[in-house]
């Protein structure tokens, strides 16, 4: 998956913060499966001619990436609980071990060892690293001005930074804030980009956007997938009506012969003026149609 693989009980590892994951898995106990119950229904993993087992009756899905897709949407939505449970019965771990140190390490403002950890990620590309590695030292940066430390900050800037060679624009943006504190942009202020610097969870958050999703599993992909279903089988629809927003999981996407207009809502003649009619088509929302007959009246459904 990119990085280390870790056979650990996702119990006794680390989501944002190991010990909170321990004391909200304490007590718990994974049951075994009930015979006849809904469990023995699901559809077993096949193996693919790969070798990976997959899941789905086409044989398309991935079983690792979609219990890690799964846990990541538990955890997001707060089952914390259920997404350790998930990762321990299954076992497939969410992230490897490293990428645990790592996170824990941004979380914790201890800059310096979480670039030596990215390292440490199994990255191939090292203009990935080198970004990923700029976005950390820059929130080093914001956080030692924050904390009137300016001679720190501007070494971090100088020996750090600087030599990664990326967005040199911002790098020079950057020691404009310590070279003349007054200066400011027309839209905004170094001291307001001191003051608005980067939450830590928020630094993570762009670094998980920056990381391939194999080492990081992307915010909302499991909502995404659903998603672009859904607009898939409403686009596919032939007869559907664009009124009908309501659309369901638990069944594909369908509209009858029925969602189309079958009755007429206003007749128009043919001897009635034309600025008339466009007075009457104004007035009416965009969700008619309007057809013309062998006769040459309009009518609107």
């Amino acid at each position: 998956m990119g990085g280390v693989e870790d056979d650990e009980p996702a119990s006794k590892r680390m989501k944002l913060s190991s010990e909170e994951l321990r004391r909200l898995s304490n007590g718990s106990t994974i049951k075994e499966p009930v015979a006849g119950s809904s469990r023995d229904l699901m559809a077993r993993p096949l193996q693919s001619e790969g070798g990976e087992e997959v899941v789905g009756s086409k044989g398309v899905i991935k079983k690792v990436e979609f219990v890690r897709i799964i846990a990541k949407a538990l955890y997001s939505l707060g089952y914390i609980k259920s997404g350790a449970h998930l990762e321990e019965e299954s076992g497939i771990p969410l992230h490897s071990s490293v990428v645990n140190v790592f996170m824990r390490q941004i979380l914790e403002g201890n800059w310096d060892e979480s670039v030596v950890t990215l390292r440490n990620i199994g990255l191939t590309d090292e203009r990935t690293v080198k970004s990923a590695s700029f976005l950390i030292l820059e929130q080093k940066f914001f956080e030692l001005l924050d904390e009137e430390k300016a001679m720190d900050a501007l070494n971090t800037l100088r020996t750090e930074i600087a030599p990664l060679g990326v967005n040199d624009s911002r790098v020079r943006e950057l020691s404009s804030y310590i070279v003349s504190p007054s200066y400011c942009s027309p839209t905004r202020s170094p001291k307001q980009d001191t003051v608005r610097a980067r939450s830590r969870s928020k630094l993570l958050e762009e670094l998980q956007k920056l990381l391939p999703a194999t080492v990081m599993v992307p915010e909302g992909r499991l909502e995404h997938l659903v998603e672009q279903a859904l607009v898939l089988q409403r686009d596919a629809c032939m007869f559907h009506n664009s009124l009908d927003k309501e659309m369901s999981l638990y069944s594909d996407h369908q509209c009858g012969r029925d969602q189309i207009p079958s009755q007429a809502l206003q007749n128009f003649a043919q001897k009635v003026p034309i600025m008339m009619l466009e007075n009457c088509l104004e007035k009416m929302e965009f969700n008619v149609i309007l057809s013309k007959n062998a006769s040459e009246s309009f009518r609107s459904w």
